[in-house]
């Protein structure tokens, strides 16, 4: 259930940050080419700053599901077993108790712009364009969660996320190279 769950995840992560790849790519386009005619958006400075924000936050939350974010695999592997096991748990209670302050705090933002819109959309309220912070932390942490089995099977195993991946690209490259 838990890596079904995972991969329901995992898709819908993948497909909103598509979209809103998409998105900002089109929201940048057409911003050019207006300027180019001799035309420009009052909205798009703002608009795009925070369509690339969002990029972030759910990209960041499919990073964390896929253990692609920043890591220490090395050095945590050189560590002997028990302390590797120890390294693991104050990392993830670290890098957890991190996101659980930022949604916190994400929270208390948006109760402090309750009313604020945009500069240039007035008609958008500014806690959706920031309501972000809080849902981008909570999706982090769930995404820790539900990748943390997996990862402290591997670590506990002294297998690295990061050496496994490149060695499958290496084995990959080299099945390639022999079809040529």
């Amino acid at each position: 259930m838990l890596a079904a769950t995972s991969r329901r995840l995992e898709w819908l992560l993948e497909w909103v940050t598509i979209v809103l790849m998409v998105m900002l790519t089109v929201v940048v386009v057409t911003a050019v080419l207006y300027r180019l005619a001799g035309n420009s958006f009052s909205w798009y400075d703002e608009v795009a700053a925070i369509q690339l924000s969002w990029i972030t936050y759910y990209g960041a939350a499919l990073a964390a599901l896929k253990r692609r974010h920043i890591g220490f695999d090395s050095v945590l592997l050189s560590l002997s077993l028990p302390l590797r096991k120890l390294g693991v748990i104050v990392a993830e209670v670290i890098v957890i108790g991190f996101f659980l302050l930022m949604a916190w705090a994400g929270m208390l933002v948006l109760e402090v712009l309750e009313g604020d819109s945009l500069v240039s959309l007035t008609w958008v309220p500014v806690q959706f364009t920031q309501s972000v912070i809080p849902i981008g932390a909570a999706l982090f942490i769930l995404c820790e969660l539900l990748s943390l089995p997996d990862y402290w099977r591997m670590t506990t195993a002294g297998k690295s996320l990061e050496h496994a991946e490149i060695e499958e690209e290496v084995e990959q490259e080299m099945k390639n190279a022999e079809r040529r």
